[in-house]
């Protein structure tokens, strides 16, 4: 690693995390004293909403803090006139900037990785404290359409991931074939496992002489593969979270069921692609920063980038806002904003800093 590439990420660094910590303790301390008295008295509940409230606080902060980072690192460099003396050492503009952005894309897709895991529902499971609910984990009168069959659960345990007093009706050609009764069932193995099972099923070719209906008993089945209580559980809100994983596979069944997936399509592009917004605005931030720090403005400059980084990260947010509640395809409303602020990222930096 060269010696000025070190000392870069090592100014960067340092001022990233004081900045992260400084919002993650600011957002959970104003929250805990807006909603602390109206937690539970346990003590593990508390720790738990604020871990939980963390965790969700990080998907905010922490694209925050990487470009604030940035800012204040570029404000002392130039202040400093260490950035000059960079440049008048042999460094390139692009030796600069190419750490900063690295670093940055490793912590966005650090974030994006905690999104694939149950750190995903952090803000269900803090709301669920915050109701008292924590310790509530059931639904119930579930009926749903699967490929063939149509499912009824009568109690619903998503986290348990158990279903209680279950009717799987199953049709071909518009036709009820065959209906599945049983008292429990147990999602392993990405598929349902169900117990002490009735099957009811009926002749193919309806007549008065010969039709019958037929009925059998399995002390185990398997039955309705990839069928995942988490999706279940979650097309029953009104407000829905899911972790990357589970929105792509979300997004695949419900294709396949022909059923709208706009409002999953949002949730997965805002995981995904809006965290690395602030890849560009790190390039626009330093295509359009000083040099020297005589005639460097240090508090215009640092005014001017952090209300275009809030009000860009804002515009974004609305933007997420509105793809989730269906007055916008996802595509149009997330992704091609993202393409157009990368493509001027890109065109700025071909002009002022390659």
């Amino acid at each position: 690693m060269k010696l000025i590439t070190k000392y870069l990420l090592t100014k960067y660094l340092k001022y990233f995390f004081i900045i992260l910590l400084s919002l993650e303790l600011f957002f959970i301390g104003f929250d805990f004293l807006q909603y602390g008295d109206s937690l539970p008295s346990s003590a593990n509940l508390q720790l738990l909403y604020i871990l939980y409230n963390g965790f969700f606080i990080l998907t905010i902060t922490l694209p925050l803090s990487i470009i604030f980072a940035w800012i204040v690192t570029l404000t002392f460099l130039i202040k400093e006139n260490t950035l000059i003396s960079f440049y008048a050492l042999g460094s390139s503009k692009k030796v600069v900037l190419f750490p900063i952005m690295m670093i940055s894309i490793l912590l966005t897709s650090t974030l994006i990785l905690f999104q694939n895991t149950d750190l995903a529902y952090a803000v269900e499971q803090k709301n669920k404290i915050l109701e008292n609910k924590f310790f509530v984990n059931e639904k119930s009168n579930i009926l749903l359409k699967y490929n063939n069959n149509f499912v009824y659960f009568q109690k619903l345990y998503p986290l348990e991931k158990k279903a209680e007093n279950i009717k799987i009706f199953k049709l071909e050609n518009g036709k009820l074939v065959e209906t599945i009764l049983a008292k429990t069932a147990y999602y392993e193995d990405n598929r349902w496992h169900v117990e002490d099972a009735t099957i009811i099923s009926k002749s193919e070719i309806i007549s008065w002489d010969t039709s019958k209906i037929n009925t059998r008993h399995e002390k185990s089945l398997y039955t309705l593969d990839g069928f995942k209580p988490e999706i279940i559980n979650n097309v029953y809100k009104a407000k829905i979270e899911y972790s990357v994983s589970d929105a792509y596979y979300t997004i695949k069944l419900f294709e396949k069921q022909k059923l709208n997936t706009d409002k999953i399509r949002a949730i997965l592009y805002s995981k995904i692609f809006t965290p690395f917004m602030v890849v560009a605005l790190l390039v626009l931030v330093f295509a359009y920063s000083g040099r020297s720090g005589r005639f460097f403005k240090a508090g215009q400059f640092i005014s001017i980038t952090i209300l275009v980084s809030l009000g860009t990260w804002g515009v974004f947010f609305l933007l997420q806002k509105i793809a989730t509640a269906d007055l916008l395809v996802p595509e149009i409303a997330l992704l091609l904003p993202i393409i157009l602020l990368f493509i001027y990222s890109f065109i700025v930096y071909k002009k002022r800093i390659a």
